[in-house]
């Protein structure tokens, strides 16, 4: 989940400081939006504000997954669910809710593998706030999905999961053939493995296709989107199906010089820390046209809308 999923992505270059004959700074160096975690959130939560992410995930939840779910449980007294990057908790809760409403009564078993201490907490907090999960369990693992591999590997464990989900995380891990394939081999019969990211006809894919190189990232995240998933999966032969999730984003307060919400968005939209004060002016300037570009946004009643759709991968065992 975009590292909250969280979400996004991506590859590097460097602009020098370069003194002007006042002696003032006319450009500073770029870096990742990742180097300033506050200000990640930030940015993360005007994200949240202006996009129909989270929505969007919350009805395919609540009305698809039951029905992709439908026979994983089917007979067992325990339903064991393995969250990778789980964040604060939100979308795994309702992810809970709808294994509920499929299998009554059944006990349930929610492991979590969260890097952020911050987020565990919110995730507790949470969990401490909603009512009717008597019959689940939680887990937190503080460490990464590469650490948890590492530690089930050195205790000698393989756990099966009924269902694992991966949202918006697969941005942040360096090896992700090995991340899916290890992950998929812990799944038990008729269980499932889903996986949300950034689709392929999203502006994302867009802007991060033409700008990625020029964006600074000192390797903390990868771009990657549903087609290179896909290419993955076929390459080793795993079935999955894809299912579209229509998003959208309002950007039109990027377009506005000094909009507080619109620099932070610029900001997650580059991954980079103070992008308009940061970024060469060129640079700026062919980004924020590329912004309102098809291939990136439309035009609806005067606003920007961007095109944030996500792809949901169901991978069977």
């Amino acid at each position: 989940m975009w590292l909250t999923n969280l979400l996004p992505p991506y590859g590097p270059t460097r602009h020098c400081c370069i003194p002007s004959a006042h002696g003032s700074i006319m450009a500073s160096p770029m870096r990742s939006l990742l180097t300033d975690l506050s200000r990640y959130v930030r940015c993360f939560h005007v994200f949240l504000a202006k996009s129909t992410e989270h929505q969007t995930m919350k009805q395919f939840v609540e009305q698809q997954l039951p029905g992709l779910l439908a026979s994983t449980g089917s007979g067992k007294s325990a339903f064991n669910i393995l969250s990778v990057g789980g964040g604060a908790g939100e979308i795994d809760l309702q992810i809970i809710s709808a294994v509920q409403a499929s299998y009554p009564g059944v006990a349930i078993n929610n492991e979590v593998i969260e890097p952020s201490a911050d987020q565990i907490l919110k995730y507790k907090e949470r969990v401490a706030a909603t009512s009717n999960l008597d019959n689940v369990k939680f887990t937190w693992h503080e460490e990464t999905a590469n650490e948890y591999e590492s530690r089930m590997k050195a205790e000698k464990k393989s756990q099966k999961w009924d269902f694992i989900h991966m949202i918006q995380m697969l941005y942040y891990v360096k090896d992700i053939p090995a991340i899916i394939r290890y992950f998929h081999s812990l799944l038990a019969a008729q269980a499932k493995l889903l996986i949300i990211l950034v689709s392929e006809t999203s502006g994302w894919e867009t802007l991060w296709r033409k700008y990625g190189s020029s964006f600074p990232t000192d390797d903390l995240c990868t771009y990657v989107s549903s087609a290179n998933i896909k290419g993955i999966l076929d390459s080793v032969g795993l079935k999955y199906k894809v299912y579209e999730l229509p998003s959208h984003m309002d950007i039109t307060c990027c377009f506005t010089e000094g909009d507080n919400d619109g620099e932070l968005l610029l900001d997650f939209l580059t991954e980079t820390y103070e992008f308009s004060k940061t970024a060469p002016p060129e640079l700026k300037h062919q980004v924020l046209e590329e912004l309102r570009k098809p291939g990136c946004s439309e035009n609806r009643n005067g606003k920007v809308i961007f095109n944030n759709s996500m792809s949901v991968i169901m991978i069977e065992p």
